[in-house]
């Protein structure tokens, strides 16, 4: 009741303009979510930029979680998960031309990227649903389909960050994480439990796991095998869905977890060593997701000197039937609209 009655209040004084939300004449995307995560948004947002970036200059914008640096920080090749977070590291590993901007402040933060890189034709920003003081002109709501945000709760009973009827704030609603054959009569009946408004669209989104790659060489590719054992060292906000991937691809599959952002350090690297090496000498491998390997990397030479190979799992997001036109066409439609009015 107390975590409800002041995320309401603060959501109260946004919405009668008492603190203020800056809207910017410029193409602006809020990808986002109610929940405390775990609802796929990091691959939504690489959707975005995969879709976007062979017609248009992308950028994004996030508070750079984690990160030791304080402020507005513009990320290049070498910026370490330190500088400017785990997310965007991993944001501008798999997509070397996005810009990526990381700032607590998004307010200052957002023009300084235009400052900076005028050549920027719109801006994704990173969980920013909950983040008021900028109004992104398209605001894309995320709700994972094992616990839609219309059957949750608040923190800390659920995992809902504010209170489920701000949903209405959304332009889109995504559905994440569905099987890959959900039918069209339990999509109309999860479509009728959220209740969108009319200006709403809801479309659905599936999880699809890339092949493994090299932690050291991401050409490198390897395909599990049922006589494998596998060591799964994770710190994301919620880990079970890949563990079943994998039970499916090896043998057994073992868990090292921490939380969500966690900064590994020597302690925890000692204690994965001896870990991995209890599972046996033959037939194992570890693995970790783009997220913890874009934090592991600054102990590459500790997992090269201890002889460790470490693979990675690439997620995709791929939508359901033609809904991935839809909200692809969405999104254009929105860029060209605001880039006619600068003209």
């Amino acid at each position: 009741m107390v975590y409800g009655l002041v995320t309401a209040f603060r959501n109260f004084l946004y919405d009668r303009k008492i603190l203020k939300s800056v809207r910017f004449d410029f193409p602006v995307i809020g990808v986002g979510n109610l929940s405390a995560g775990g609802t796929g948004k990091s691959p939504h947002i690489e959707y975005l930029i995969f879709h976007l970036q062979y017609v248009l200059k992308v950028a994004t914008l996030s508070r750079g979680y984690g990160r030791k640096s304080h402020g507005f920080v513009l990320g290049d090749e070498n910026s370490t998960a330190s500088q400017i977070g785990d997310e965007p590291r991993q944001f501008k590993k798999k997509f070397p031309e996005t810009i990526i901007g990381v700032g607590e402040d998004r307010v200052l933060a957002l023009p300084k990227i235009l400052h900076e890189r005028p050549d920027t034709d719109v801006i994704l920003l990173d969980d920013a649903f909950q983040h008021r003081s900028i109004r992104a002109g398209l605001s894309v709501l995320l709700t994972e389909y094992s616990n839609r945000f219309t059957q949750d709760e608040l923190l800390p009973v659920g995992w809902l960050r504010e209170a489920k009827s701000n949903y209405h704030r959304a332009d889109i609603i995504i559905v994440t994480k569905c099987p890959m054959d959900i039918s069209k009569q339990e999509r109309e009946k999860i479509i009728a439990e959220i209740k969108p408004f009319k200006y709403q669209k809801v479309y659905f989104s599936v999880i699809q796991y890339a092949p493994l790659y090299s932690f050291y060489d991401v050409h490198l590719k390897l395909a599990l095998n049922k006589e494998a054992d596998v060591l799964l060292v994770c710190g994301i906000a919620k880990h079970d869905e890949l563990k079943t991937y994998l039970e499916t691809k090896a043998r057994n599959v073992y868990v090292r977890d921490y939380r969500d952002h966690h900064r590994f350090d020597r302690y925890d690297l000692d204690a994965i060593r001896e870990t991995f090496s209890n599972l046996g000498d033959v037939n194992k491998i570890m693995v970790t997701t783009e997220k913890d390997a874009a934090r592991l990397e600054e102990h590459t030479n500790w997992f090269s000197e201890n002889k460790i190979e470490i693979f990675v799992q690439p997620i995709t997001v791929k939508f359901i039937d033609d809904d991935g036109d839809k909200f692809n066409a969405d999104v254009l439609s929105y860029i060209e609209h605001v880039k006619s009015k600068q003209e």
